[in-house]
């Protein structure tokens, strides 16, 4: 059974690899209060970047919880994200849902875009006769 932990290994640390997301993001996932971009990275795990403007959310104490709501659900939902480098970019009035919108709206967000991943993945497979 795999790990559901959170290490560094996860995260999206370094300004290249943001860079190499927002160079190029064939997955991405947009909602009225955030959006989704991703790519596949190679690895046979996912890893987590969150851009949280506080020109969007504008008290700490909201940065932090939204934070802490998107890494929790990126922990469980990791294993259905396998191989993919994620950013979450928060909008404005995301700090105004409460946890369990915020937990329901990244899960269908993650389904979305792991759907797409296969999708991507599955054509090249179709073409060849």
């Amino acid at each position: 059974m795999s790990s559901y932990a959170f290490p560094k290994a996860l995260r999206l640390l370094k300004s290249a690899d943001f860079q190499a997301v927002f160079a190029n993001a064939p997955f991405r996932a947009s909602h009225q209060h955030l959006l989704i971009l991703s790519r596949t990275n190679g690895f046979d795990h996912a890893r987590l970047g969150l851009i949280i403007a506080k020109k969007n959310i504008r008290l700490a104490v909201g940065r932090n919880r939204v934070k802490r709501q998107i890494r929790e659900s990126f922990r469980k939902h990791q294993q259905q994200l396998h191989g993919l480098d994620v950013i979450v970019l928060a909008r404005r009035g995301l700090d105004e849902c409460d946890n369990s919108a915020i937990e329901k709206m990244l899960s269908k967000q993650w389904q979305r875009i792991a759907r797409k991943r296969d999708q991507a993945a599955a054509k090249p497979q179709e073409q060849t006769p």
